[in-house]
C-alpha cells in the first residue's frame, strides 16, 4: 500500500510500519499511564535517545536566553496584532462625517460624479496664453559693451514653447550688467556658442 506525503513523495506503508509500531508501543497511554510494551512485556525497548548522556549541557545558556526573549517578543507581537484586529473591526481608517441628507442618498461617493481630468491646453483656450516675458530674461536693446563670453545656458518656456537663453558677460562690466539673451540676439552668436560648447565639453571630460 502506498501513500503520498504533503511534499508529493510516494512511500510504501509496509516500510514504515515498524517505525509506527515502535512509536505506538513506547508511548504512554492516557488510560493506563504506561506504554503498551511496558504493560505487555514489563520493559520498554531502548530508543536512540536513551543512548544520549542526559547529564551533558544540551543548550548554551545564552542561546536559551535568546530563545526565551524571542518567544516573549513573538507572544507580545501576536497579542498586539490580535488587539489591533479587535479594535479595527468595523472601523474605518478615516472617519468621514457627512450631512444627514447626503448620507441617506449616497452611502459611498457616487462613481457617476467622477470626471476625467484634462490638462488645460493653450490651443483649446487661446485667451489663456501667457505672452509676458518671464522675469530675469532680458532682450538686447542697448548693449553695455563688447561681449566677453557666454557663462551659462538654461531652458525656459515662453509662449508655450521651450526656448534657450544664455547668460552673457560683457567686457569691463560688473555682474549686474550681465544679461540673459536669446541665441539670435547675441552679437557674433555662432562664434561664441561654439566656444561655449567647447568649454562645456572640456569641463565634462575632466569630471
Amino acid at each position: 500500500m502506498e501513500y503520498k506525503d504533503h511534499e508529493g513523495y510516494t512511500h510504501d506503508w509496509v516500510t514504515l510500519l515498524p517505525e509506527v509500531q515502535l512509536a505506538y508501543n513506547t508511548s504512554k497511554h492516557s488510560t493506563t499511564g504506561k506504554s503498551p510494551s511496558l504493560v505487555e512485556k514489563g520493559w520498554n525497548p531502548l530508543l536512540p535517545v536513551d543512548h544520549l548522556n542526559r547529564n551533558l549541557l544540551t543548550i548554551n545558556p545564552t542561546d536559551k536566553d535568546f530563545h526565551d526573549m524571542w518567544k516573549r517578543a513573538c507572544d507580545t507581537a501576536a497579542k498586539c496584532i490580535a488587539e489591533a484586529k479587535k479594535y479595527n473591526k468595523k472601523r474605518n481608517a478615516v472617519e468621514v462625517r457627512l450631512t444627514e441628507k447626503f448620507s441617506r442618498k449616497h452611502p459611498v461617493f457616487p462613481g457617476s460624479l467622477d470626471k476625467p481630468y484634462y490638462q488645460t491646453g493653450e490651443d483649446k483656450f487661446p485667451s489663456k496664453k501667457k505672452t509676458t516675458t518671464p522675469p530675469n530674461i532680458l532682450e538686447v536693446e542697448d548693449s553695455p559693451g563688447p561681449l566677453k563670453k557666454i557663462f551659462k545656458a538654461r531652458k525656459i518656456r515662453l509662449n508655450g514653447k521651450d526656448q534657450r537663453r544664455y547668460l552673457i558677460i560683457f567686457k569691463n562690466q560688473t555682474a549686474d550688467k550681465d544679461k540673459w539673451l536669446a541665441e539670435d540676439a547675441i552679437p557674433d552668436g555662432k562664434l561664441h556658442l561654439r566656444r561655449f560648447g567647447a568649454s562645456r565639453r572640456t569641463e565634462q571630460s575632466h569630471q
